[in-house]
């Protein structure tokens, strides 16, 4: 009944309008009024145990994406995209995926890499001739990879959720920033590289043929170019994976990093530019801080009831196995998607099904893979995917005709989402 009443009261308040984050905190509260004895005073304690060390990483990630998005490091990553695959038939649609792969690791957010390569290759693909839905299509849909390929803010509220856990024989969950941060390069690259394939293979039947390469020298100036845009990546992400610095640590560097290339080297953000970016990173960074209190909350009352216990009961009465418990998840993360920010989904549901998942042999570093490219697939599907309200915005066009050029490419994703979910060692193979 518990659990009836708490998830009700949820979606209520979130389809009226009541921010997310408010209503996972009244519904969790309205749920230890009627069914539990908890002392309601202790709530403020619960959600300040939220905001553990390692949340440090979001807001400086989040303002380090912000600090190149508003500079030229976007037009630099695609122009070196262009040197390498501009040549191929679909040699633009496939700069631009190649350009959004490397941006989302630059950026870590999935709306900032839609914008950034968006309003500097929308045009261009229309204008080389091919179809305005081939443009968006591929646009909007590779630019979800920011939240999947490392830095992302999503995977950092993933392993402090899961991290506070128990299995359903007690046992602590534990899940580091760096093993997902690890685990995500590779299905990143995969599905980023299923989307060029697409390309080609749309470009070739649409009758489009190679071009010249462009030389050696040429790519090499690309490259130098875009040079320290690029080598934060490296930085960042081969600091980690050797061991030099932890995630947090990752972070303040590349806040550093970033207000030196863009202020000093690339010379396209002024001082008098630093209050907007900073303040554009606050907002963005409160709302998930407060997100993730009030999760805490709702995390808190579904432990104390045992919810996860009982589902976890029902699934093994219906003889449910690993695989069609895998699916069921799926099933549930994409309708939940489509209707709710990613972090709010993760907050939400970790809590609810990694403790079943981790007893089901589940490795929690695989499952939050899974959930996370769940995750880009909501950023595209409506009726709240914000990646189509980006998109819509940046083209002028209506959200439907959005949806329907973002279709066949979702259809890419749901392929990638299946491989990852089947295939664990595809996400645990650099852990």
């Amino acid at each position: 009944m518990s659990i009836a009443v708490l998830f009700i009261v949820l979606f209520a308040l979130i389809l009226i309008g009541v921010p997310v984050a408010i209503a996972l905190g009244v519904s969790a509260l309205v749920c230890m009024l009627l069914f539990t004895s908890h002392d309601i005073g202790g709530i403020p304690e619960i959600f300040i145990s939220a905001f553990k060390p390692t949340l440090m990483a979001i807001p400086m990630f989040i303002l380090a994406g912000s600090l190149l998005s508003k500079g030229s490091a976007a037009k630099r990553i695609v122009d070196f995209a262009k040197s390498l695959v501009g040549h191929l038939p679909g040699g633009l649609p496939m700069s631009a995926i190649l350009a959004c792969i490397i941006f989302a690791a630059v950026s870590g957010s999935s709306p900032a890499t839609v914008v950034a390569i968006g309003s500097v290759m929308f045009v261009a693909i229309k204008e080389a001739g091919y179809p305005k839905s081939y443009a968006i299509g591929a646009i909007t849909t590779s630019g979800s990879l920011g939240i999947l390929i490392p830095p992302s803010v999503v995977m950092i509220v993933y392993g402090v959720t899961a991290s506070g856990l128990t299995d359903l024989n007690g046992k602590e969950i534990s899940v580091s920033i760096e093993s997902l941060f690890k685990a995500g390069i590779i299905p990143g690259l995969m599905i980023g590289f299923m989307m060029m394939l697409y390309a080609y293979i749309g470009a070739k039947r649409l009758g489009f043929k190679a071009t010249q390469k462009e030389s050696p020298k040429a790519r090499l100036k690309s490259f130098g170019k875009a040079f320290w845009a690029l080598l934060i990546i490296f930085i960042v992400i081969g600091g980690i994976y050797g061991g030099f610095f932890t995630a947090t640590e990752a972070a303040g560097f590349a806040v550093v990093y970033a207000f030196i290339i863009s202020v000093f080297v690339y010379r396209d953000l002024k001082l008098k530019d630093l209050y907007n970016v900073c303040l554009d990173a606050a907002i963005t960074t409160s709302m998930i801080f407060l997100i993730i209190g009030f999760a805490v909350v709702f995390a808190h009352f579904l432990t104390s009831e045992r919810i996860p216990h009982h589902i976890a009961q029902f699934l093994i009465e219906q003889n449910m196995s690993r695989w069609m418990f895998l699916i069921a998840v799926n099933i549930i993360l994409f309708i939940m998607g489509q209707f709710m920010e990613p972090s709010s989904v993760v907050m939400i549901m970790t809590p609810l099904l990694l403790p079943i998942a981790v007893s089901l042999g589940i490795d929690p570093v695989h499952f939050g893979i899974m959930m996370v490219v769940n995750m880009e697939i909501g950023m595209i599907t409506p009726p709240v995917g914000l990646n189509l309200f980006v998109a819509s915005s940046l083209t002028g066009l209506n959200l439907k005709d959005v949806v329907v050029s973002v279709l066949p490419w979702l259809m890419v994703m749901v392929i990638g989402l299946i491989l990852v979910t089947y295939i664990p060692q595809i996400s645990l193979f650099l852990t």
